[in-house]
């Protein structure tokens, strides 16, 4: 391997080789590093027709050199000549240094597999590089986006704020542009882990939600698209129940709240007991309501039956529905179901008025004595 020490006004740098992004920060390093111990890895070039010389690697190394007003640098001098081998020889160098982004990754891999000299295939480049297909495709799958996010992408896997690595942005790589891009800055804002922005991807590829709804979904925050995907998948999973699973349950607490209060106060009925403190705990937790603690003296034979109907009331009162809740309604019902969900809603604001009432006078009662 001849070197020599080629007269830096000789040497010209190649504007199509693969990298052409540099840290001026780095750069400053290098020339610190040159001026005190010197230049230890020559560069290699290649010979023009004109007696020049054009880099074929160490575009960075000539630049630090030129800075700082070195006459010369040492130099290994290639005859290669095909553009092909020339081009890979610079992206297998550029693959073992630092700084080298997955963007210009990318587009090294997109100009060897779609411009006309070189017309390569994945599985060439694969085996001349050693690198396995997949990491080839994905490379170019991140030049789908904008030029906002791709000024984003960073190498590595670390989650930084205002930054998006390789495997934060795949997951959103086959969405439309119109929700892709949005939602890669979102990501890259809110610092999402890879697990997350799989929820939310899968969420946006989802058919049943209308394009409207997705739209309005852009303007969550990462953790808040967490929730609605969560969400959406427990309505999904009890959707997906039985509905002779689902029934029995349903029957019941409908029953327990829309029993007016006079029947309980009249009825000659055994009066079942109390519901203890556990339960009423646990069942506090799973609805977001206060638990009512029982009280020390209380027990099942002097309950009144106001007491055992209140218990039955406050048991079976779930928590609202949120706004996330609505808002997948209105795309997960057809509009017959749509129309028989209204009656019963209406229904059910009718009967808990009706128990309002009622439960009014008590209150009333109560307070009087």
């Amino acid at each position: 391997m001849d070197i020599q020490q080629i007269p830096m006004g000789l040497i010209d740098e190649d504007i199509d080789q693969p990298r052409y992004q540099f840290d001026e920060e780095a750069l400053q390093e290098l020339m610190k590093s040159i001026s005190e111990i010197g230049l230890l890895s020559p560069i290699k070039v290649r010979t023009t027709a004109d007696q020049r010389y054009k880099i074929i690697y160490g575009n960075r190394r000539y630049k630090a050199s030129r800075m700082l007003g070195l006459p010369s640098m040492p130099c290994i001098v290639s005859n290669v000549t095909n553009e092909m081998e020339i081009y890979l020889e610079q992206i297998a160098e550029n693959l073992t240094r630092e700084g080298f982004s997955p963007i210009e990754e990318g587009e090294a891999f997109h100009k060897l597999l779609h411009d006309a000299k070189f017309s390569s295939s994945v599985k060439y480049l694969s085996g001349k590089l050693g690198k396995p297909e997949a990491y080839i495709k994905n490379k170019c799958d991140l030049l789908k986006f904008g030029n906002a996010v791709k000024k984003l992408i960073v190498s590595g896997t670390e989650i930084r704020k205002d930054k998006l690595t390789e495997d934060q942005l795949l997951p959103l790589k086959d969405l439309p542009i119109e929700h892709r891009d949005p939602l890669a800055l979102i990501m890259a804002r809110d610092e999402m882990p890879v697990s997350d922005v799989k929820k939310i991807a899968k969420m946006f590829k989802d058919k049943d939600i209308s394009e409207t709804i997705k739209g309005k979904l852009l303007y969550k925050s990462g953790p808040e698209l967490v929730e609605t995907w969560s969400t959406f998948q427990n309505n999904r999973a009890e959707r997906a129940k039985p509905a002779s699973v689902k029934a029995p349950a349903k029957a019941e607490k409908v029953r327990q709240a829309a029993m007016p209060v006079d029947e309980v106060v009249q009825a000659n009925a055994v009066v079942p007991p109390v519901v203890g403190a556990a339960e009423t705990e646990t069942a506090a937790v799973v609805h977001d309501t206060p638990a009512t603690p029982r009280t020390e003296t209380s027990s099942v034979g002097t309950n009144h039956p106001l007491q055992v109907q209140l218990q039955q009331v406050l048991n079976a009162i779930s928590s609202p529905p949120s706004s996330s809740e609505l808002q997948l309604a209105q795309t997960e019902l057809n509009e017959h179901e749509k129309e028989k969900f209204k009656e019963d809603v209406t229904a059910l604001v009718t009967q808990l008025e009706k128990q309002l009432d009622a439960w009014k006078k008590v209150q009333d009662l109560v307070v009087s004595r």
